[in-house]
Protein backbone atom coordinates (compact mmCIF):
# COMPACT_ATOMS: atom_id res chain seq x y z
CA UNK A 1 0.00 0.00 0.00
CA UNK A 2 2.75 2.91 1.35
CA UNK A 3 6.47 2.09 0.04
CA UNK A 4 9.20 4.48 1.03
CA UNK A 5 12.27 4.88 -0.69
CA UNK A 6 15.05 6.20 0.52
CA UNK A 7 12.70 8.67 2.10
CA UNK A 8 14.20 12.08 4.39
CA UNK A 9 11.75 14.73 6.04
CA UNK A 10 14.63 17.71 6.77
CA UNK A 11 17.08 16.13 9.93
CA UNK A 12 13.70 14.67 11.25
CA UNK A 13 12.80 11.52 9.42
CA UNK A 14 14.45 9.16 7.56
CA UNK A 15 12.93 6.09 5.82
CA UNK A 16 15.56 3.97 3.63
CA UNK A 17 13.00 0.81 2.89
CA UNK A 18 9.82 0.32 4.19
CA UNK A 19 6.33 -1.09 3.48
CA UNK A 20 2.65 -0.66 4.79
CA UNK A 21 0.92 -3.36 3.97
CA UNK A 22 -3.32 -2.92 2.87
CA UNK A 23 -5.95 -4.33 5.08
CA UNK A 24 -3.85 -4.28 8.27
CA UNK A 25 -4.06 -2.48 11.47
CA UNK A 26 -0.33 -1.32 12.05
CA UNK A 27 0.75 0.48 15.05
CA UNK A 28 3.90 3.11 15.04
CA UNK A 29 5.78 3.35 18.52
CA UNK A 30 8.51 5.10 20.13
CA UNK A 31 9.99 7.85 22.18
CA UNK A 32 8.18 11.70 21.73
CA UNK A 33 9.84 13.15 19.31
CA UNK A 34 11.08 10.39 17.53
CA UNK A 35 9.13 11.15 13.60
CA UNK A 36 5.98 9.22 14.34
CA UNK A 37 3.51 12.58 13.67
CA UNK A 38 5.53 13.54 11.41
CA UNK A 39 5.07 10.05 9.38
CA UNK A 40 1.70 10.26 9.28
CA UNK A 41 1.71 14.01 8.18
CA UNK A 42 3.93 12.74 5.09
CA UNK A 43 0.91 9.78 4.71
CA UNK A 44 -1.45 12.42 4.63
CA UNK A 45 0.30 14.84 1.90
CA UNK A 46 0.36 17.68 4.93
CA UNK A 47 3.69 17.81 4.05
CA UNK A 48 6.22 16.30 1.35
CA UNK A 49 9.92 14.27 1.58
CA UNK A 50 12.76 16.35 1.28
CA UNK A 51 14.53 13.65 -0.52
CA UNK A 52 13.58 10.18 -1.81
CA UNK A 53 9.74 9.03 -2.31
CA UNK A 54 6.80 7.83 -0.86
CA UNK A 55 4.63 5.56 -2.81
CA UNK A 56 0.90 4.86 -2.23
CA UNK A 57 -0.45 1.61 -4.48
CA UNK A 58 2.59 1.86 -7.06
CA UNK A 59 1.49 5.77 -7.67
CA UNK A 60 4.63 8.19 -6.17
CA UNK A 61 2.65 10.45 -3.47
CA UNK A 62 3.57 13.86 -5.09
CA UNK A 63 1.83 12.97 -8.03
CA UNK A 64 -1.77 11.76 -6.16
CA UNK A 65 -3.84 15.17 -6.12
CA UNK A 66 -4.11 16.28 -2.49
CA UNK A 67 -7.71 16.72 -2.20
CA UNK A 68 -8.97 12.69 -3.63
CA UNK A 69 -5.55 11.48 -1.67
CA UNK A 70 -7.25 13.04 1.88
CA UNK A 71 -10.50 12.36 0.92
CA UNK A 72 -9.00 8.22 0.47
CA UNK A 73 -6.36 8.52 3.41
CA UNK A 74 -8.26 10.20 6.43
CA UNK A 75 -6.06 11.88 9.44
CA UNK A 76 -7.53 11.96 13.46
CA UNK A 77 -5.16 14.05 14.67
CA UNK A 78 -4.81 14.17 19.58
CA UNK A 79 -6.99 17.19 19.94
CA UNK A 80 -10.88 16.96 18.40
CA UNK A 81 -11.18 19.28 16.24
CA UNK A 82 -14.73 20.74 16.75
CA UNK A 83 -16.57 23.13 14.53
CA UNK A 84 -19.05 25.86 15.60
CA UNK A 85 -22.58 24.37 15.45
CA UNK A 86 -24.46 21.13 16.39
CA UNK A 87 -23.20 17.86 16.57
CA UNK A 88 -24.83 17.07 14.04
CA UNK A 89 -23.38 19.91 11.92
CA UNK A 90 -19.76 18.45 12.75
CA UNK A 91 -20.21 14.49 11.89
CA UNK A 92 -21.10 16.03 8.77
CA UNK A 93 -18.41 18.90 8.02
CA UNK A 94 -16.58 16.54 5.88
CA UNK A 95 -19.14 14.75 3.88
CA UNK A 96 -19.93 18.23 2.72
CA UNK A 97 -16.49 19.33 2.14
CA UNK A 98 -15.77 16.86 0.17
CA UNK A 99 -18.90 17.17 -1.46
CA UNK A 100 -19.88 13.51 -0.64
CA UNK A 101 -23.27 12.13 -0.81
CA UNK A 102 -25.12 13.43 2.07
CA UNK A 103 -26.31 10.87 5.22
CA UNK A 104 -29.54 10.94 6.87
CA UNK A 105 -30.42 12.00 10.35
CA UNK A 106 -31.73 8.00 11.24
CA UNK A 107 -27.82 6.66 9.95
CA UNK A 108 -26.34 9.80 12.09
CA UNK A 109 -27.83 9.23 15.23
CA UNK A 110 -26.91 4.83 14.83
CA UNK A 111 -23.38 6.45 14.31
CA UNK A 112 -23.87 8.30 17.34
CA UNK A 113 -24.80 5.29 19.42
CA UNK A 114 -21.88 3.31 17.94
CA UNK A 115 -19.95 5.31 19.20
CA UNK A 116 -21.72 5.57 22.61
CA UNK A 117 -21.73 9.17 22.40
CA UNK A 118 -25.44 9.54 24.41
CA UNK A 119 -26.21 13.16 22.69
CA UNK A 120 -28.90 14.56 20.61
CA UNK A 121 -27.62 15.36 16.48
CA UNK A 122 -29.02 18.93 17.71
CA UNK A 123 -27.06 19.40 20.54
CA UNK A 124 -23.84 22.40 20.78
CA UNK A 125 -20.37 20.37 19.60
CA UNK A 126 -18.66 22.81 22.18
CA UNK A 127 -20.09 21.28 25.04
CA UNK A 128 -19.38 17.71 24.57
CA UNK A 129 -17.00 16.05 27.08
CA UNK A 130 -13.06 15.46 25.61
CA UNK A 131 -14.08 12.12 25.45
CA UNK A 132 -17.17 12.77 23.43
CA UNK A 133 -15.78 15.54 21.27
CA UNK A 134 -12.84 12.67 20.19
CA UNK A 135 -15.64 9.73 19.34
CA UNK A 136 -17.38 12.41 17.38
CA UNK A 137 -14.40 13.30 15.30
CA UNK A 138 -14.06 9.93 14.88
CA UNK A 139 -17.33 9.39 13.24
CA UNK A 140 -16.29 12.26 11.11
CA UNK A 141 -13.61 10.69 9.65
CA UNK A 142 -15.62 7.10 9.25
CA UNK A 143 -18.79 8.78 7.60
CA UNK A 144 -15.94 9.92 4.99
CA UNK A 145 -15.51 5.96 4.38
CA UNK A 146 -12.15 6.32 3.34
CA UNK A 147 -9.82 3.61 2.46
CA UNK A 148 -7.15 4.22 5.39
CA UNK A 149 -7.50 5.85 8.83
CA UNK A 150 -4.69 7.35 10.32
CA UNK A 151 -4.51 7.99 13.99
CA UNK A 152 -2.06 9.86 15.83
CA UNK A 153 -2.45 9.04 19.56
CA UNK A 154 -5.88 9.81 18.94
CA UNK A 155 -6.68 8.59 23.29
CA UNK A 156 -3.89 10.27 24.36
CA UNK A 157 -6.25 12.54 26.87
CA UNK A 158 -8.21 9.52 27.76
CA UNK A 159 -8.90 7.58 30.52
CA UNK A 160 -8.57 3.58 29.62
CA UNK A 161 -11.61 2.93 29.84
CA UNK A 162 -12.34 5.90 26.94
CA UNK A 163 -9.88 5.01 25.51
CA UNK A 164 -10.12 1.03 24.91
CA UNK A 165 -13.34 1.77 23.54
CA UNK A 166 -12.40 4.45 20.75
CA UNK A 167 -9.90 1.55 19.81
CA UNK A 168 -12.46 -0.98 19.59
CA UNK A 169 -14.79 1.06 17.80
CA UNK A 170 -12.07 1.61 15.02
CA UNK A 171 -10.82 -2.12 14.92
CA UNK A 172 -14.01 -3.55 15.01
CA UNK A 173 -15.08 -0.54 11.52
CA UNK A 174 -11.84 -1.90 9.97
CA UNK A 175 -12.74 -5.43 9.80
CA UNK A 176 -16.36 -4.90 9.15
CA UNK A 177 -15.46 -2.18 6.22
CA UNK A 178 -11.81 -4.27 5.02
CA UNK A 179 -9.97 -0.47 6.08
CA UNK A 180 -6.25 -0.28 6.96
CA UNK A 181 -5.57 1.54 9.84
CA UNK A 182 -2.09 3.33 10.83
CA UNK A 183 -2.28 4.35 14.38
CA UNK A 184 0.38 6.28 16.13
CA UNK A 185 0.62 5.06 20.10
CA UNK A 186 3.16 5.79 22.67
CA UNK A 187 1.50 2.58 24.42
CA UNK A 188 2.98 -0.72 24.15
CA UNK A 189 0.23 -2.21 25.27
CA UNK A 190 -2.01 -0.52 23.01
CA UNK A 191 0.57 -1.65 19.82
CA UNK A 192 0.69 -5.17 21.33
CA UNK A 193 -3.61 -5.69 21.95
CA UNK A 194 -4.91 -4.24 18.68
CA UNK A 195 -1.63 -3.83 16.21
CA UNK A 196 -1.21 -6.68 13.72
CA UNK A 197 2.17 -5.19 12.91
CA UNK A 198 4.02 -2.99 14.95
CA UNK A 199 6.97 -0.52 13.40
CA UNK A 200 9.26 1.19 15.91
CA UNK A 201 10.77 4.83 15.30
CA UNK A 202 13.63 5.84 17.43
CA UNK A 203 15.24 9.24 16.52
CA UNK A 204 13.69 9.23 12.95
CA UNK A 205 14.83 5.87 11.88
CA UNK A 206 12.76 2.55 11.51
CA UNK A 207 13.89 -0.03 14.54
CA UNK A 208 13.76 -3.27 13.35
Amino acid sequence: MFEFENMRYKDILFIEQLTIHQGEFTCIVGESGGGKTTLLRLLNKMISPTEGNIYYHKQRLEQCPSVAHRMDVSLLSQQPVMFEGTIKDNLLYAVRLFQKDDVSDEELSDLLTQLKVKKKLSDDASLCSGGEKQRIALGRILLKKSSVLLLDEPSSALDEKTEDLLLQIVSQYAKDHEVSVILVTHSSEVASKYGQRIIRIESGRVIR
